[in-house]
């Protein structure tokens, strides 16, 4: 094996992994993971993958967001693609740090908060970044 064809392998262990943990994170949320919607899905390792999955109980679509970061996952609502859903899961994520800090004192949610602010920032960074969403960033 060369070492040519080991990134490759390690990136599609990677998306293995980020897809097993958003099916994971549906079925925590009492979801069941349906049909992937692959051709709307952006994975840009190693940070996060962005899948549009159908809950196969409800036919609703959410987008599901798992990586080096906490999973997450929304419905498909009025959202246009996988760059605007980075963009809802930033300003979403903003906003429960925000309430986060507003509300408690608790040191183990301040540093959640905190997480969730950095994490927010990164994806709204990358949002605009037209670079991320060529076509070789789908999964």
């Amino acid at each position: 094996m060369t070492e040519q064809q080991q990134p490759p392998q390690q990136e599609q262990e990677w998306i293995r992994t980020q897809f097993q943990k958003a099916n994971r994170h549906m079925a925590e949320k009492g979801l069941i993971p349906g049909k992937v919607y692959d051709k709307e899905c952006r994975v840009l390792p190693p940070f996060l993958a962005l899948w549009k999955i159908m809950e196969s109980g409800s036919g609703k679509r959410y987008w599901v967001l798992s990586g080096d970061l906490p999973a997450d996952l929304m419905q498909d609502t009025h959202i246009e693609d996988a760059r605007d859903a980075l963009r809802h899961f930033s300003l979403n994520w903003q906003m429960k740090a925000e309430n986060i800090r507003r509300t408690t004192q608790d040191k183990t949610q301040l540093e959640y908060a905190a997480l969730l602010i950095n994490r927010a920032e990164a994806m709204s960074q990358m949002q605009m970044d037209e670079r991320f969403w060529s076509g070789e960033a789908k999964a």
